[in-house]
């Protein structure tokens, strides 16, 4: 007796060791194969009141990863699973091929059923264990293409992300690179025009004068580059984490160090709270620098001349340490303040200016990966507080 349904692998089909003909039918959704199908399933139809078998009926949409193992180039295909060995048609020729082969299958099944004894039963233990073996092989197979099936979909999904990533940032580079390359060429044009004049006190200044101007506007578009294809590379590669045990107290010194300078040519005024007993936490220093500098950077940006920025240290609960960076800038509207850590995204105001919004992107990153949060508080008018945690570096019991 046949029957017909949906292809799935389970521990009962897995631990059935009636010797049964297995029939695999892949089909797909063409109107131009239907009539091929039918045909096969007709003629097996025919055929279920006489016969042992089983036929079952494979999705290939549904079930991609049978069809990979069983290395199927077209459909439909037709695999005869058991008894082994494994056979598979496909195409027109599936129907003469099954009425040919057909006699065959079923002569090697009865001589399966007449060694593992009358009526089918497996009386032979070791037949029993060789057929049951068989049986679940094909099922670990089948699940391990599946696993690594959903695993190539993850990374086909992340490859897409990348691709669509690194289109938004050529189209953003773009745009950013107009105004200093539109700034050169006024400049040289002017030279240009300059040049045909005659020479005097007031021409001559005015060439130092552009000439200073062009290769000013030259070294933007060059850090903008440098930076953007530092950011970005970081963003679409596997961030290297090294953790050791450390102290936020040093590094911040460190880095308070390295942008002092910055901070004296906008004359803004830096506030340090920072409590000598702050706990150690596990992370990598060169990567937590790098946050450090990207937020302080983006506070002096955002400040008026003469203003105050503020780093605050606080030993927020017994598993985490909390560091902020706050600003009396502008302010973040509440709708964009979790956009601005996409790498893609832009606040409207900085149209005008260098710099991508990529920076944030990777600190939530490098954070994410030290297993913190990162996040912003923000008012309009009144500026911005950059918060994020790392976890305390807790000594094991014994050490």
């Amino acid at each position: 007796m046949s029957s017909e349904k949906h292809f799935e692998v389970n521990e009962s089909q897995a631990a059935s060791v009636v010797p049964q003909l297995q029939l695999l039918l892949f089909t797909d959704d063409r109107i131009s194969h239907r009539a091929d199908i039918k045909q096969v399933q007709d003629y097996l139809a025919t055929l279920g009141n006489d016969y042992d078998f089983s036929l079952e009926i494979v999705d290939i949409k549904e079930q991609p990863q049978l069809v990979e193992l069983y290395r199927l180039v077209a459909t439909p295909s037709l695999v005869k699973v058991f008894p082994k060995p494994m056979q598979v048609f496909a195409g027109s020729s599936i129907l003469p091929d099954l009425q040919r082969w057909w006699g065959q299958w079923q002569d090697t099944l009865e001589g399966l059923k007449q060694h593992y004894g009358e009526f089918g039963s497996l009386n032979d233990q070791a037949a029993r264990k060789e057929l049951d073996a068989e049986r679940r092989s094909h099922s670990a197979d089948v699940m391990r293409l599946s696993d690594e099936i959903f695993q190539l979909q993850r990374e086909k999904e992340e490859l897409a992300k990348q691709i669509e990533f690194k289109d938004q940032i050529l189209a953003m580079l773009a745009h950013d690179l107009r105004s200093p390359l539109t700034g050169t060429s006024i400049a040289l044009e002017t030279l240009e025009i300059i040049a045909q004049r005659p020479e005097t006190d007031k021409t001559s200044d005015l060439k130092q004068q552009l000439y200073q101007q062009a290769k000013n506007q030259l070294q933007i578009m060059n850090r903008m580059i440098t930076e953007l294809l530092d950011e970005s590379r970081q963003l679409s590669t596997k961030l290297d984490i090294k953790p050791r045990r450390m102290d936020l107290n040093d590094l911040c010194q460190d880095v308070l160090l390295q942008m002092n300078s910055r901070f004296q040519r906008r004359s803004i005024k830096l506030t340090v709270d920072m409590p000598s007993d702050l706990p150690e936490v596990y992370g990598d220093a060169e990567l937590l620098r790098q946050v450090l500098v990207n937020l302080l950077d983006n506070a002096i940006k955002y400040s008026s001349v003469n203003g105050e920025v503020r780093l605050v240290g606080l030993h927020r609960t017994l598993q985490k340490v909390q560091m902020s960076i706050v600003d009396h800038g502008h302010g973040i509207p509440e709708d964009e303040q979790e956009k601005i850590f996409e790498g893609h995204f832009r606040l409207k105001r900085d149209s005008m200016k260098e710099g991508y919004g990529l920076g944030l992107a990777v600190c939530r990153r490098i954070i994410q990966a030290h297993h913190g949060r990162i996040w912003v508080d923000s008012t309009l008018g009144q500026g911005s507080e950059f918060h994020f945690t790392l976890p305390v570096c807790v000594d094991r019991p014994g050490k």
